[in-house]
């Protein structure tokens, strides 16, 4: 048996564009320092004050808090300041080279507040000039003392304001330029001093490594809170969409029985009139057809909105007539609730008393949830022109015991559609006295009275 291996022609000129995988690590590395470290190194970009509710804004007086937005800026100042400080202090001459190095040292720090990236390639060719101008009169390479404390405060300025990869570039840079500073500014044999290049590439790494860790944790943070909020927004509209296939599974009861009577009565009305015109039972015969098409159409649409494991229930729907069950189950339950009725009660429109019992019975399940132990109050009134709703509990006796529910909360979205369904108001708050208070108002159109023919 022989194994035969076809071969694909490679198209001509490809051989040339192939590399290795080392070769392309190179070329994107170089690709990353070029568009790090040079492309645009001297952009400007200014450094923010601080935004509000920051480390240095969030307490305090309004003075100290305008002022606190600036921190960082005298921070980076102040270091500036103090590299100036400690050149002056070391450099033996004193006189105006000697001011003109202290000038170069800080100058570096204080261009990180404008032109970071620039600001580090600055800092290189500045201490080079302040070693020549020095004359090796301090005796140090390849850093002055305040040069030393200056580029940390330039890299570490720099990291904190780009991204952690261009931290590695400057360590190994800050590494590449002290060799060869190192071996044009060397004075130790003349005045016995080590290089400082070993501490400077130690100290250096641990603070491009402490800060690109904090960055790194910081991006992580922020990309976990917008995943929470992004989930916490799908979350939320997943639950208005089941609460409204709820209702809509409910109403598709009462709509249906109104066209079901509808149906019956178009049906029956002929027979109940002796020797009726045929225009009257067309009419009728066109009437139950409308009626049986919309209840068919009601049943397409709820086979759409229906779960898998939706079961249609046995018993109809429940109304404002079944409240005082309810508040016995409550009671059952270990809620003290008490309820009052005020107005003429009427009969209402079968959606509004739906929507008030499911009303009713959402606030009563969320104070048992939320404030278990507490007492409440059911308040029904009966105005002109519509029904209103008060459900309000007291404090709950140990609210230190009260266990986080989870999953809970979906309650008050389920109200509110109810009642922008009915072109209702409600509004849900927390009482003065620690208890919650849910108030609803639901219009109801008078009837459009029936005037007798002449």
């Amino acid at each position: 048996m022989t194994d035969t291996t076809h071969t694909q022609p490679i198209p001509p000129g490809r051989t040339a564009r192939e590399r290795s995988p080392e070769f392309r690590f190179a070329v994107d590395a170089l690709r990353g320092l070029w568009q790090d470290l040079f492309h645009d190194a001297f952009a400007y970009r200014p450094l923010p004050p601080t935004e509000p509710g920051g480390r240095f804004t969030r307490s305090g007086s309004a003075r100290m808090r305008e002022y606190g937005a600036w921190a960082p800026h005298a921070a980076v100042i102040a270091l500036a300041g103090l590299s100036v400080f400690v050149t002056l202090v070391s450099t033996w001459n004193g006189g105006p080279l000697g001011l003109l190095c202290a000038l170069l040292v800080g100058a570096p720090v204080v261009l990180t507040l404008s032109r970071p990236v620039g600001a580090f390639w600055v800092a290189l060719v500045a201490n080079t000039v302040a070693l020549f101008l020095d004359g090796g009169e301090t005796g140090l390479s390849p850093w002055l003392p305040g040069g030393f404390l200056a580029h940390l405060a330039v890299v570490t300025v720099v990291a904190m304001r780009t991204r952690p990869r261009t931290a590695s570039w400057m360590w190994l840079l800050t590494a590449v330029y002290g060799f060869a500073a190192y071996g044009l500014f060397d004075r130790s044999d003349d005045y016995g001093h080590s290089s400082d290049l070993g501490p400077m590439l130690f100290l250096a790494g641990v603070a491009l490594l402490t800060v690109s860790v904090r960055q790194t944790l910081g991006q992580a943070r922020h990309e976990v809170s917008v995943h929470r909020t992004v989930t916490a927004h799908e979350r939320s509209q997943r639950t208005l969409l089941e609460e409204r296939t709820t209702i809509a599974r409910e109403l598709h009861d009462v709509v249906a029985h109104h066209m079901s009577v509808v149906a019956i009565q178009a049906e029956a009305a002929p027979y109940r009139v002796e020797n009726p015109p045929p225009e009257l039972e067309k009419a009728f015969a066109i009437i139950r057809e409308n009626a049986v098409a919309a209840l068919t159409e009601l049943r397409r649409v709820l086979g759409v909105v229906r779960a898998q494991d939706y079961e249609a229930p046995d018993a109809p729907q429940p109304t404002l007539a079944d409240l005082d069950a309810l508040l016995a189950n409550v009671r059952d339950a270990g809620l003290d609730v008490t309820k009052t009725v005020t107005g003429a009660v009427r009969e209402l429109p079968q959606g509004v008393e739906l929507s008030a019992y499911r009303i009713v019975q959402e606030a009563l399940s969320n104070t048992l949830r939320h404030a278990p132990g507490a007492d409440a109050k059911v308040e029904i009134g009966y105005v002109l022109g519509g029904l209103g709703l008060r459900v309000v509990n007291g404090a709950p006796p140990a609210p230190s015991l009260i266990k986080p529910s989870p999953g809970a909360g979906h309650g008050i979205t389920g109200m509110r559609e109810r009642v922008s369904m009915l072109n209702g108001e409600m509004t849900a708050a927390p009482t003065a006295e620690g208890g919650y208070e849910v108030a609803v108002f639901l219009p109801v159109p008078a009837a459009a009275p029936i005037e007798d023919e002449a």
